[in-house]
């Protein structure tokens, strides 16, 4: 079963109704309020939110107001995501500079628990000396708001893997940056599940949990952004990756990451509480089952 610490974070795209990241509006439809009681009503105790939806919020509400509605939703851990070109300090330094001044200055406010960055996604030449300085210098400016940085890995990028992601933050070699690992991006980079407890603990700031059909379809920027399933929905080994994560020492928040074209037109309300059982589901899978090796032929993920 879950343990006590068994929380869950609604990741800012499972909350974010019809909205995709291959969109030039990355922005939610939906009201926060709408967006943070549906996240709390499922049974999470932390939510996720996109830079882009920031500038709303605050018009709407404020800061004081949004710290407020996370303390009434019982919301107790904040990811703030994305910072665009936080690498570049050139043709998008002053657009990647005022969101992060965005970002920091929120993530203090609200009491953040971390930042969440990504890579490139267009796969061109990059300098990893200088990336490495960059993170540096961001995970430097998070922990001075109170927060960690993590940078999320995408095998379709230029870091493409969990040892990319960890010789990034090992070069950087600033306390508090880390790796934010998700469930889609190990599996479709083939890593093995069993790798996960071999990280780590420090370098881990977050955890998303999500499955997928075996086969890709499309791109592998299309597939994840299109065709997510929830957990225990696909063929992921989300019992093998959960409990090497947990032999890491990894004890939550479990992030639920779900982007798909079902999820996104459902109810938010529909769609949190069945991302958030469909999760407690693998959780508790992953606590009851017998190590690898021990398992009857037959059993299932």
């Amino acid at each position: 079963m879950t343990t006590p610490t068994d929380e869950l974070m609604a990741t800012c795209w499972t909350s974010a109704g019809d909205a995709a990241s291959d969109r030039p509006d990355l922005r939610s439809p939906l009201p926060l309020r709408e967006r943070v009681e549906a996240a709390s009503y499922a049974g999470f105790s932390g939510f996720g939110l996109l830079s882009d939806d920031l500038p709303a919020a605050l018009a709407a509400y404020g800061l004081g107001g949004i710290r407020a509605m996370l303390a009434d939703n019982g919301i107790v851990h904040l990811e703030l995501e994305g910072i665009p070109r936080w690498w570049d300090e050139r043709a998008q330094r002053e657009e990647s500079g005022r969101v992060r001044h965005l970002v920091l200055d929120a993530a203090e406010a609200l009491g953040a628990r971390h930042l969440k960055v990504t890579p490139d996604g267009d796969g061109g030449p990059w300098d990893r000396g200088l990336w490495a300085a960059r993170f540096a210098e961001l995970a430097a400016q998070a922990q001075g708001v109170g927060a960690r940085l993590g940078i999320e890995f995408f095998p379709w990028s230029n870091i493409k893997t969990l040892g990319d992601g960890l010789r990034l933050v090992e070069d950087a070699g600033h306390e508090a940056g880390g790796v934010i690992i998700d469930t889609w991006h190990v599996s479709r980079a083939h890593t093995p599940a069993a790798d996960l407890a071999t990280v780590p603990l420090h370098r881990i700031v977050g955890v998303e949990l999500n499955d997928a059909d075996e086969d890709v379809v499309g791109t592998l920027f299309e597939d994840t952004v299109h065709r997510r399933r929830y957990c225990g929905e696909g063929t992921f080994d989300l019992t093998g990756m959960i409990t090497a994560l947990r032999d890491a020492g990894w004890r939550g928040p479990w992030g639920v990451e779900i982007l798909s074209g079902e999820h996104r037109l459902a109810p938010v309300g529909q769609a949190l509480a069945r991302a958030a059982e469909s999760a407690r589901t693998a959780l508790e899978r992953a606590a009851t089952s017998p190590p690898e090796g021990q398992r009857p032929l037959g059993f299932a993920r």
